[in-house]
């Protein structure tokens, strides 16, 4: 059985940051961000870093392949909590955002972009 965040003491955060455009400068972004919330009460997760070693963003054929996936572990239910980062809400954040909402996920916009941004979902 799968533990929930109350039964395990720690949160397992999914961390969206947009990726298009500036891929290699994106992801080292979302590295710091994780180095910073990583603590024993906070795991970050952004299992779309290492898909990027081998997925083609600019092919939409692998980024839908890549989106799919990320959308797989929200639906298994392991991800507790959302977290936006960046400028803006990208469109795969977005798809992330509108699933998350349907799967009762929280949704925690962390910078002043997506804080603006998320308003108009």
């Amino acid at each position: 059985s799968t533990l929930m965040k109350s039964e395990r003491g720690t949160k397992l955060v999914y961390v969206a940051h947009p990726i298009s455009g500036d891929v290699e400068g994106n992801i080292k972004s979302v590295l710091q961000i994780c180095k910073e919330i990583h603590t024993k009460r906070t795991v970050p997760f952004a299992p779309y870093i290492v898909a990027l070693q081998y997925l083609n963003d600019d092919i939409p054929k692998e980024r839908r392949l890549g989106a799919d996936a990320n959308a797989m572990y929200f639906k298994a239910g392991i991800v507790d909590e959302l977290w936006l980062y960046g400028d803006k809400i990208s469109p795969g954040m977005a798809e992330e955002v509108v699933l998350c909402r349907e799967l009762g996920i929280p949704i925690r916009a962390k910078s002043a972009g997506t804080m603006r941004e998320l308003k108009n979902f």
